[in-house]
């Protein structure tokens, strides 16, 4: 393998077109894993493609991101997905603008039978979703992504405002009750019940501040932030938390290496290792937050150092060109800090590559914004 940084003169775009094109190129669509799946890990890695696909207008994006839909959903909109948790919502991201684009009736159905989820979800007694049925009580940061970008812009699409005003619900709910006050950052998830033994019994939160959950949660607030626009009464409330963390998230950025560690804020923690999807996320975050005029020039420089350092120390490139993204925590449950830290990593992970194939993105439009 041969470092990437022979190749950084290339513009960030082209490195995010390189990391979707070693999953295209070794995979047909729906053979990604878990294959044959409606599955979170492929929807994050195709909205890394789309959102390509939207800057490069190259048309063999947009037909892998259609061809992996098309074999998993019929004519009449019928698919598999699982009933019981917020993840199955995510993969929706792909459904509406391939129903924008071609208005085929299977897509916006699909897209309505996901959007049936939230009439039947479980909830706690503050109105806020489990994240999956396996686990009473528990919001998750990882589901706010999961489901409320695509809430958001399914109630925009098909004039169900309401669905704008559950999605805040759930944000509200998360950030008031994950929020560590002493670094500023969110815990993993908050257990309502108060009875899950790795959560506070007093509080309901977990104790550690896991990268990917975090990054999930900063990558919606900033998402949301965009969708809602200029004139909607919460965004105020978005934009300030959201200008907040960031500002905290700098502090915890790796010095050397740029990069963002497996658990946030204890870098310096012997056993503790640094991860490519939160930095990626993180990076995305902060640069679409300098792109919308939210953060300063300052978060712009921590984000291009962000991508920078996982060029540097999370990216190879194999002798046949294909790039390889290292240092990728597999998905994990709620817990306490050895079961974070113990966390297998994987390479070239959907979640992953999607999440740097969409820092790319935000890096690109950032430096053109600049």
């Amino acid at each position: 393998m041969t470092s990437f940084a022979k190749v950084r003169s290339q513009q960030p775009l082209e490195w995010g077109k390189k990391a979707c094109e070693a999953i295209m190129s070794k995979y047909e669509p729906v053979e990604m894993p878990p294959a044959d799946r409606w599955h979170y890990h492929q929807g994050v890695f195709l909205c890394g493609v789309h959102r390509i696909w939207e800057m490069d207008h190259n048309e063999a994006y947009f037909q892998y991101v259609k061809d992996y839909v098309d074999a998993l959903i019929d004519e009449d909109g019928n698919f598999l997905f699982r009933r019981d948790e917020l993840d199955a919502i995510q993969a929706g991201l792909l459904l509406l603008p391939l129903f924008r684009r071609t208005g085929e009736y299977r897509y916006q159905e699909a897209a309505r039978k996901l959007r049936g989820l939230l009439h039947t979800l479980n909830r706690n007694r503050f109105g806020g979703f489990w994240h999956k049925d396996k686990y009473p009580n528990q919001m998750w940061l990882d589901g706010l992504y999961m489901a409320g970008p695509f809430a958001v812009q399914y109630g925009q699409q098909f004039n169900e405002p309401e669905l704008i005003d559950l999605v805040l619900k759930q944000e509200e709910l998360m950030r008031n009750h994950t929020k560590d006050e002493a670094t500023g950052l969110y815990v993993h998830a908050w257990d309502a019940s108060k009875q899950v033994a790795v959560c506070d019994k007093e509080t309901g939160k977990t104790e550690e501040v896991w990268g990917r959950a975090l990054g999930w949660y900063a990558m919606a607030l900033a998402d949301l932030i965009d969708l809602l626009g200029g004139n909607h009464m919460k965004r105020p409330v978005l934009e300030s938390a959201f200008q907040s963390l960031m500002a905290r998230l700098l502090t915890y950025q790796d010095e050397q290496t740029g990069l963002w560690y497996q658990v946030v804020d204890k870098g310096n923690q012997p056993d503790n290792w640094l991860e490519s999807s939160c930095t990626s996320l993180f990076v995305y975050a902060l640069a679409k937050g300098y792109r919308l005029g939210l953060l300063g020039e300052d978060a712009f420089f921590h984000a291009e150092k962000g991508l920078s350092g996982l060029l540097d120390y999370a990216v190879d490139i194999e002798e046949d060109g294909a790039l390889v993204l290292k240092m990728i925590c597999i998905g994990t449950s709620i817990g306490r800090y050895d079961d974070y830290i113990s966390r297998p990593t994987s390479a070239n992970d959907l979640h992953g590559v999607g999440a740097f194939a969409l820092a790319c993105t935000e890096i690109e439009k950032g430096r053109k914004h600049r």
